[in-house]
């Protein structure tokens, strides 16, 4: 997919220029900011392929600036937040992020997740296929949802949860079989996370009157509900 490009928004310069030199000896191109309104001017003149948001940022705080990108994007977001503050984290994912990293952060790791992340939004086994069951349809490389032909707005790893369950529907997937689908084997996920993912998704479905696209059985696991089919 080329040299994406990587928006870095940290007001800490050592955090910027550590990531800086991390994304270039990667193979990506990193773009900085030094706080929200820049992070915001730059997510829409440089027009990253993922933004790499500090939640502590000054001028406009890393989850309004998400929101602010939300409301004409859907670019994925990786969150830098403080070590054990889970509020902040879980916060995160339920306004629109896509995966955090805590700080102090392994720059080895935050590249596997921005990876990951790329890889969900780029290139998956249903790209190019128009995924349908009952009232929803997704086609994912298009990063395009839709319930009864009405687009609906989802985050990439969102869609990334509907593809993988509607590829293989009557398929139950346990939790850890679904974390190492979307994130990759050996990638540290929790379950709240998976929970505040789980939840976001299914909020959006229900505003469209979808409640039955993802059904839970306890003690086992996930699998796709009949979208308003038979």
């Amino acid at each position: 997919m080329g040299e994406a490009k990587i928006l870095v928004v940290d007001d800490d310069p050592q955090i910027r220029d550590v990531l800086s030199v991390t994304l270039d000896r990667a193979g990506f191109e990193a773009v900085t900011a030094r706080d929200g309104r820049e992070g915001l001017e730059k997510a829409q003149t440089v027009r990253p392929d993922l933004a790499v948001l500090d939640i502590g940022l000054p001028e406009m705080d890393g989850l309004a600036l998400c929101r602010a990108i939300r409301a004409d994007s859907d670019l994925p977001i990786l969150f830098l937040t403080a070590k054990d503050d889970e509020v902040d984290r879980i916060l995160g994912l339920e306004m629109g992020g896509d995966d955090y990293v805590t700080k102090p952060f392994s720059p080895r790791e935050l590249v596997a997740r921005v990876r990951a992340i790329l890889k969900r939004t780029s290139g998956t086994a249903t790209a190019g296929k128009v995924l349908r069951r009952g009232r929803l349809s997704v086609e994912a490389d298009a990063h395009d949802v839709r319930v009864d032909g009405v687009p609906v707005s989802l985050t990439s790893t969102e869609i990334s949860i509907l593809s993988k369950l509607m590829a293989r529907p009557t398929q139950v997937f346990s939790r850890p079989a679904l974390v190492d689908a979307i994130w990759g084997p050996g990638m540290i996920v929790s379950d709240r996370t998976l929970d505040s993912h789980l939840r976001n998704l299914r909020a959006k479905l229900s505003e469209v009157e979808l409640d039955d696209a993802i059904e839970t059985l306890h003690g086992v696991g996930l699998r796709m509900g009949p979208c308003g089919g038979q």
